[in-house]
């Protein structure tokens, strides 16, 4: 499951859907210097949550610890309601997933991103200070690399899912066919 995610956009590019809703997007911790990176578990990572008056960004650990120690770094939506958790937005560009055959002792890497947008939301939830991301079943585009997805949201959905403007069957949904590019990564295709 996804387990690595860059993100490559800027500040302004996230705050733009709240603009466009006629909300804002506040920075508690000031405005932060979001530089181009790839987030692994237990990174430090931004993430949008509802705060009293306004969308905040924070800067969030990836991954709570379970009760056997392992991170939390996927969390399943299938059955569940949201409605009294810490829900938040993860803005990515891409995620990767990783399939066998196994070269040069690595899995094969595969960059997913979404048709039509330069960046999306993933739905996700927090817990003990750290976020998890949300999965469902996959959907066609992702199906033949791995038997879960991530909830993925497009920028102008993203609020739908921080104040459940929209029910959240209709949410925590899989992509339909097409919505997402794949492209391998690693090894380099010539």
């Amino acid at each position: 499951m996804c387990n690595n995610y860059r993100l490559h956009v800027s500040v302004n590019q996230l705050a733009a859907p709240f603009r466009d809703a006629g909300r804002t997007l506040v920075f508690p911790g000031g405005l932060p210097n979001l530089a181009p990176a790839d987030y692994r578990i237990g990174d430090a990572a931004p993430v949008v949550v509802q705060g009293a008056d306004a969308a905040q960004l924070l800067m969030t650990p990836w991954g709570w610890k379970s009760p056997a120690g392992r991170p939390v770094f996927n969390f399943r939506s299938d059955g569940r309601s949201f409605s009294d958790s810490i829900r938040c937005l993860i803005p990515a560009d891409g995620f990767y997933e990783f399939t066998e055959p196994k070269a040069q002792g690595r899995k094969t890497k595969w960059l997913f991103t979404m048709t039509g947008y330069s960046w999306f939301w993933i739905a996700g939830v927090i817990k003990d200070g750290a976020f998890a991301m949300l999965t469902t079943e996959p959907g066609p585009d992702v199906a033949p690399y791995h038997d879960r997805q991530i909830v993925l949201l497009p920028p102008g959905a993203g609020v739908h899912w921080l104040n459940l403007s929209a029910p959240e069957d209709l949410i925590l949904q899989p992509c339909p066919a097409r919505t997402l590019a794949v492209e391998q990564v690693w090894p380099q295709t010539t």
